[in-house]
């Protein structure tokens, strides 16, 4: 589903990934540890398309089978909306929304018909225990439910992998326990393959294979 050569990524004079060379399969639940600075925020930027790499001879990034690299910005923008989603530590919702209008949002930008979004947003927003929260907008949500609806969004265009930077960090440890069942709980019943950034031991130990990176590289 992701196959990776050589990716590199510099600021300036600072590199901070070097050589990256990643196979993650499809319908794998990947977590990605290390310390602060190792660059593990700044892979998956690069993995989810957010950011571009410092182009090496033999850099390739195939996410399932296109070369994302090669693809010109309006084209890599509809490529991520469609393939990709992306669940944040601070949820990333906007406020002025309600529930259901942020899990739609992204349907909306790839143009989809706005009755048959909105029944889909409420069908997801039910299955993750929100039926009673759907109008709600995210000042009235405690930070689990915050999480889910971000979840939520980030399944409206049923994408074949979500990304997620330190998904439970801003949760407390019953709702974190929750999100990470739920990870697993998607996988299973919709193949979803998943990348996740966390400090949290308990979901990095879960997953089906632990990356850990140090000063820019993948050790493990």
């Amino acid at each position: 589903m992701i196959v990776v050569h050589k990716l590199n990524k510099y600021y300036g004079d600072l590199q901070v990934l070097k050589d990256i060379n990643i196979h993650i399969k499809a319908g794998e639940i990947v977590s990605v540890v290390g310390t602060s600075g190792a660059g593990k925020t700044t892979l998956l930027h690069l993995l989810g398309t957010l950011d571009k790499p410092t182009l090496q001879n033999g850099s390739s990034l195939i996410i399932d089978g296109t070369d994302v690299l090669h693809l010109k910005d309006k084209e890599l923008s509809k490529f991520r909306n469609l393939n990709l989603g992306f669940i944040f530590q601070f949820h990333q919702l906007l406020p002025e929304f309600t529930a259901l209008e942020n899990v739609c949002i992204p349907a909306f930008i790839a143009h989809k018909n706005k009755a048959e979004t909105e029944i889909e947003a409420k069908r997801i927003l039910e299955y993750l225990g929100l039926k009673d929260r759907i109008n709600h907008k995210p000042n009235e949500l405690s930070g689990g439910e915050q999480q889910r609806v971000a979840v939520a969004r980030a399944l409206i265009n049923k994408p074949k992998i979500i990304f997620a930077d330190e998904p439970s960090g801003n949760l407390d440890t019953q709702s974190a326990e929750l999100l990470h069942q739920l990870f697993f709980k998607l996988r299973d019943e919709f193949g979803q393959t998943f990348v996740i950034v966390t400090h949290n031991e308990e979901l990095a130990n879960m997953a089906d294979r632990k990356l850990v990176m140090k000063d820019g590289n993948i050790v493990v």
